[in-house]
């Protein structure tokens, strides 16, 4: 048996406030608020993440965008961050036996400026000690006696030559780069033009002479290159020895400093043993000294021995915390830069740039999940890094042939950080279907609600929350009713009276464009008036498309009535999204039905703009006649309902009741009052459900009657179930308590039809039957004849 249907009166049309739970005048009252608020599941869980140090528990925090998750993540993990130990700092240093695999060194953060400052004091000591060293006396004394055995050996041999030449009667010739021989005669050498006058014996004679003096020459000089040897490899032993003497020294205040760093001692080492060679080649070689200046000559030192410092903590920071906004894989992993040197890209150990994950490591790194999805081949590189504890830099364009030049190898780093991924629920159980790796990495899941229960707790915490934004933000105070204007507010996104939405960036942002508008006025307190500017501002520049829609309404471009009666007609309700905005809109419905057995056709499904929800409305109506009223006979009906003047997809089954109403004018030529539009799902058994997008839904049909002149007999039909969720503008709400317009709240089909049709709907009786001259009764009549018309063609 249907209830006595009564309409919504105007109080419970909109959420209210005990006054006495907002006992202050504004917000100045107030103590500002920290953290995060009702999110009591979250703070627990994100705690024990942070708190459980065993491998596998990385936190996943997921929600709506705008609940505040991201800036309380980070918020939370940077107070306890400060708590804890500050990691230590690596640095790449020159692997100066095979440079292409830099190394790298753990120092503690107050040793790390310290370390480079000393390797910088002694590239400075380098500059001044070379190349004076070898201009001190005792170097050159000991380089003078080595080009002294040299040149003896030399001239010995020279000289042996020499006195067989004189005793031939030639003459031996010396310069820079040659000796040569010519013939004498009377201790006068000989021209050409005297050399030719003499006899032909006596030419042969010399001839024979020189010859032979040139094989005694080459023989005495045979061991020249041997003496050469001798000589060169002194005075690089000489060199050596003077710089090793030179910089050792220069090297030793280090190697006490970190003594006891076997890391940082066996570098030294190394570098100890590198350093002769290098100064040697960049500071003495006598052919580069006049080609470079001060500047070059430091930059070449400084590129080969001060370490790259990739990390950078300050001592008793605490752990890092980094939120890396744009997770390429250079910029996690780190990347290497080239510079072109005569056409070739070359690199070194400094030109290695630091990504977030050594930034991050012995800490916390912060990333949001669908940005780390969409970049190539991260994802796998991120989970093999927290699996290996390794930081292992790779170029994987190079694997795949992007990149052909030669790059660096440099050593791993042990890695230990906590990942927080920050995700939509979505993405989190999509990661848990199909990786199998994400459920044993990511163990320590956030959960954020939507929407917070308005309890009075919560209602004063939202209070506060809103004064600490304030100051932080330096907007003026809220007043009371501001508060409250909110409070609504954050009601009506969570569309329901009795919740506070947790979007809480999208109230932000309402808040901001109050004050703004306040500012304007230049008012001392932020008011409700305030914030109704703002709300109608925001609509007012995002509401083209509407009203567009709008004025084809009033045109009648679009057709719609607001008054009257028509048969097969009714005023359906839909919700139009367009970014991040959404308005009501009537369109109407409209159905024929005729004998036949085509069944319950939706137009919008056969020419394929009905998407399946909307499809499924439409086959529960079958599904509600057969079951109601064709017990006792087949139901054989052709029906055919279409949503009027639609060009796009329509999807949802909210439609499903005023389908049904208008198909049941249509079966039995009842008229439907056109002065209201419904909404509503319904089940095979004609018990209203909720549905989504009320309170838009009621304005849009509230704003077109009111443009057409309020009549006191238009409304909306609503589910019951849909009570909670009225949070209506106060036009609406001004209307209904005037009685200028009606919200109906209904449970079953026949109230609504007996609002629509302005007939009663009867009670079923025990035997399935409904009272003679009530719409179930004509319905039953109705099919009951068509089926006899079925029958009747058929035999």
């Amino acid at each position: 048996m249907a209830k006595k249907t009564t309409a919504v009166p105007a109080a419970a049309l909109t959420q209210t406030i005990p006054a006495k739970l907002l006992n202050f005048r504004d917000t100045s009252e107030l103590e500002s608020f920290h953290g995060v608020l009702g999110q009591d599941r979250a703070v627990n869980a994100i705690q024990f993440g942070v708190a459980m140090q065993r491998p596998g528990y990385n936190i996943f925090v997921m929600g709506d965008t705008g609940t505040g998750r991201s800036s309380y993540v980070r918020d939370y993990l940077k107070s306890e961050a400060k708590r804890q130990s500050t990691p230590s700092v690596w640095c790449y240093v020159n692997n100066f036996r095979n440079p292409r695999e830099p190394q790298a060194l753990e120092l503690l953060p107050q040793d790390a400026s310290r370390f480079r400052q000393l390797l910088s004091d002694l590239i400075d000591q380098l500059l001044a000690t070379f190349p004076a060293t070898f201009e001190h006396p005792a170097y050159q004394q000991k380089k003078s006696a080595i080009d002294y055995v040299f040149n003896r050996r030399y001239d010995k041999a020279i000289e042996l030559v020499e006195r067989e030449a004189l005793k031939r009667g030639v003459a031996v010739y010396r310069d820079a780069s040659a000796i040569s021989f010519t013939p004498m005669r009377d201790g006068k050498a000989l021209d050409e033009t005297e050399f030719a006058q003499l006899s032909e014996a006596e030419r042969e004679t010399f001839h024979s002479d020189i010859a032979e003096l040139e094989q005694q020459l080459s023989d005495q000089l045979s061991e020249l290159p041997q003496w050469k040897r001798e000589s060169s490899n002194a005075l690089r032993q000489l060199n050596h020895d003077t710089i090793r003497d030179a910089i050792n020294p220069l090297l030793q205040p280090l190697q006490e400093q970190y003594g006891s760093h076997a890391d940082i001692l066996s570098y030294l080492d190394e570098l100890q043993e590198f350093l002769p060679r290098l100064v040697m080649e960049e500071l003495v070689e006598e052919r580069l000294l006049e080609l470079r200046d001060e500047y070059a000559k430091r930059s070449i030192l400084e590129d080969t021995l001060l370490p790259n410092i990739v990390t950078h903590h300050a001592e008793d920071s605490g752990a890092p915390v980094i939120y890396e906004p744009h997770p390429s894989f250079s910029n996690l992993f780190g990347r290497i830069e080239y510079t072109s040197d005569q056409g070739a890209l070359v690199t070194n150990y400094q030109r290695i740039c630091p990504g977030a994950l050594h930034k991050a490591n012995g800490g916390y790194l912060i990333l949001d999940a669908e940005k780390v999805l969409g970049e190539p081949m991260v994802w796998e590189a991120l989970k093999r890094a927290l699996q290996s504890h390794q930081l292992k830099m790779e170029s994987p364009y190079s694997d795949l042939g992007l990149i052909n030049t030669t790059t660096l190898l440099p050593e791993v780093i042990p890695l230990q950080f906590k990942l927080v991924l920050i995700g939509s629920r979505q993405v989190y159980y999509l990661l848990q279907e199909y990786d199998e790796d994400f459920k044993r990495l990511f163990r320590a899941v956030v959960d954020f609600d939507s929407d917070l229960p308005l309890t009075d707790d919560h209602v004063l915490g939202y209070a506060r929350l809103l004064k600490n934004r304030a100051d932080e933000q330096g907007y003026a105070h809220l007043s009371r009713a501001a508060v409250e204007r909110m409070v609504r507010f954050s009601a009506r996104l969570a569309e329901q009276q009795n919740v506070l939405s947790a979007r809480i960036g999208e109230q932000f942002d309402l808040l901001a464009e109050a004050d703004f508008i306040r500012r304007l006025a230049g008012d001392e307190l932020l008011e409700a008036d305030h914030i109704d500017r703002a709300l109608s501002a925001k609509t007012e520049r995002t509401g083209r498309v509407y009203d567009k829609l709008f004025e084809q309404m009033l045109e009648g471009t679009v057709l719609l009535e607001t008054s009257g009666s028509a048969i097969g007609k009714i005023n359906g309700l839909t919700v139009m999204s367009l970014g991040d905005t959404s308005f009501g809109s009537p369109a109407r419905i409209t159905v024929t039905a005729y004998p036949g057995s085509k069944g319950v056709v939706d137009i919008e499904r056969e020419v394929s703009l009905g998407q399946a929800i909307h499809s499924k409305g439409v086959m529960i109506i079958s599904g509600y006649l057969g079951n109601r009223y064709a017990q006792q006979f087949p139901l054989a009906i052709s029906a055919h309902i279409a949503m009027e003047q639609s060009y796009g997809y329509i999807d949802g089954d909210s439609a499903s009741l005023a389908e049904l109403v208008c198909l049941i004018s249509a079966l039995i030529k009842a008229p439907v009052a056109q002065s209201f539009a419904v909404t509503g799902s319904m089940n095979q058994y004609g018990e209203v459900q909720a549905i989504g997008g009320v309170n838009e839904k009621i304005e849009g049909f509230f704003r077109l009657c009111q443009a057409r002149g309020l009549t006191g007999q238009q409304g909306v039909i609503i589910p019951e179930s849909n009570r909670r969720n009225l949070i209506l503008n106060a036009d609406v709400v001004a209307a209904v308590a005037a009685g200028e317009f009606h919200i109906h709240a209904v449970s079953h089909v026949d109230q609504a039809m007996e609002i629509l049709l302005q007939r009663r709907a009867g009670s079923q009786k025990k035997d399935g039957s409904f009272p003679a001259g009530s719409l179930n009764d004509d319905i039953i009549k109705r099919l009951q004849a068509i089926a006899s018309m079925e029958k009747e063609q058929h035999n």
